[in-house]
């Protein structure tokens, strides 16, 4: 068979021709669809760039496991450099790539359109996946996002940048999703489409505003009045910390946005959290990280994956831990501003992640001797959520008296 040049799209008769051409020995249902991946493999060159809605790929490999309810099959890789199978037909082929009219005559012959927009619009998205590509300033430090933690490489994004890199790096022990590395790269290298980086960490940051994250949104739900509040028997006197709330009277209530990536509003067992929680209690806990690491990778706004990341190494690794809560709590803020005086009650759901980041936070720093901060933290949960279903009015005196950290404190 004769290569076809890639270039302008073909006329429908002549894809009609080159499809004629394709299956002209082939019957049945079957035996298209093995032409078809034939005449594909022969004329096209993978791995190959192409798009799947819009998103730059890698098409590695496209086959037929003799499933004619599936059809033909593609196998392509991200940027980031995960691997997933979908059908062919979802691949859009750019209008330069070599094997482009086999692919389209594969489309027309299913009966979709041959030449679908994306492809008309390659070589700018091609230009776009170079400049996510291009090489890296190795002669001043790079500040890089952590999104993905193993115990040998760090998956980043760079700062001001949607550009993915691998840090190559196992001194990372304190590094978590959000955290900004600052490094001193040494080499930089391609590999399956992929850029990697080595060198030596010289610093790590939490600096919640240098993620360019869009703030998750604070929905208001009227007035809080003290004076709907139970505050105890009303001839015992009201609790020293509660009495600045009681006079300072009535305050707007909101309810914090929850962001929980691939969760489905309509299933209420969908809830990847949950899903976590339930793989840890069954004792698998590489799986049930995998599903909190993922969450912050899909977004970094998923407060209830930092909360429950700290939680899990709460008795571990507490610098890792504190860290994890203070990332949570940091983005969380984001939404609040300096100025916020507000509500944010734990009887309304979403407010809970924000509201369990700080918990952790302030626990940490009562275990590590850090008594100010961790008075302060819990002094603003109280604020926060007057309710205080965390119980912090049962460990605040002894916070603000300097006890040290029992571990049946908590």
């Amino acid at each position: 068979m004769n290569k076809q040049k890639p270039g302008s799209n073909m006329d429908l008769s002549a894809l009609d021709e080159l499809i004629e051409e394709i299956i002209v020995d082939a019957y049945g249902d079957d035996e298209p669809l093995w032409a078809f991946l034939q005449a594909i493999e022969d004329e096209t060159d993978l791995p190959a760039s192409c798009f799947v809605m819009g998103e730059p790929v890698t098409v590695t490999a496209v086959d037929y496991d003799g499933n004619e309810r599936r059809g033909l099959k593609a196998t392509c890789r991200r940027d980031d450099g995960s691997v997933y199978v979908l059908s062919l037909a979802d691949v859009v082929w750019p209008a330069s790539a070599a094997g482009v009219h086999h692919v389209a005559a594969f489309r027309r012959w299913l009966n979709i359109e041959p030449y679908p927009e994306e492809s008309r619009q390659s070589v700018r998205s091609n230009q776009q996946k170079r400049m996510m590509n291009e090489e890296i300033d190795l002669d001043k430090p790079v500040d890089l996002i952590a999104l993905v933690v193993t115990s040998r490489a760090v998956r980043c994004r760079l700062l001001e940048s949607e550009q993915i890199v691998t840090l190559n790096n196992s001194r990372h022990r304190d590094v978590v999703p959000g955290v900004i590395i600052t490094v001193v790269a040494k080499k930089q290298w391609l590999f399956n489409g992929h850029r990697y980086l080595s060198g030596e960490i010289k610093s790590t940051r939490i600096d919640a505003k240098a993620l360019t994250l869009v703030p998750l949104q604070l929905d208001p739900l009227g007035q809080w009045d003290p004076r709907d509040e139970y505050w105890g028997e009303a001839e015992r006197p009201v609790d020293d910390w509660a009495q600045p709330i009681i006079n300072y009277g009535s305050r707007p209530r909101f309810e914090m946005e929850q962001v929980i990536p691939g969760e489905d509003p309509d299933d209420p067992f969908s809830d990847p959290v949950t899903q976590s929680n339930n793989l840890k209690n069954a004792g698998d806990f590489a799986a049930a990280l995998k599903i909190l690491t993922d969450l912050c990778q899909a977004d970094l706004r998923c407060l209830d994956a930092h909360a429950h990341l700290g939680n899990y190494l709460f008795d571990v690794h507490l610098p890792a831990s504190i860290r994890h809560y203070e990332v949570g709590l940091r983005i969380g803020e984001l939404s609040l501003g300096e100025d916020f005086n507000g509500v944010l009650s734990w009887g309304c759901v979403d407010n809970r992640p924000f509201l369990r980041c700080m918990h952790g936070y302030g626990l940490c720093l009562w275990r590590l001797g850090n008594y100010d901060d961790a008075l302060q933290v819990f002094q603003r949960m109280l604020w926060l959520n007057p309710s205080d279903n965390q119980g912090i009015r049962f460990i605040i005196d002894e916070v603000r008296m300097k006890k040290a950290w029992q571990d049946d404190d908590y």
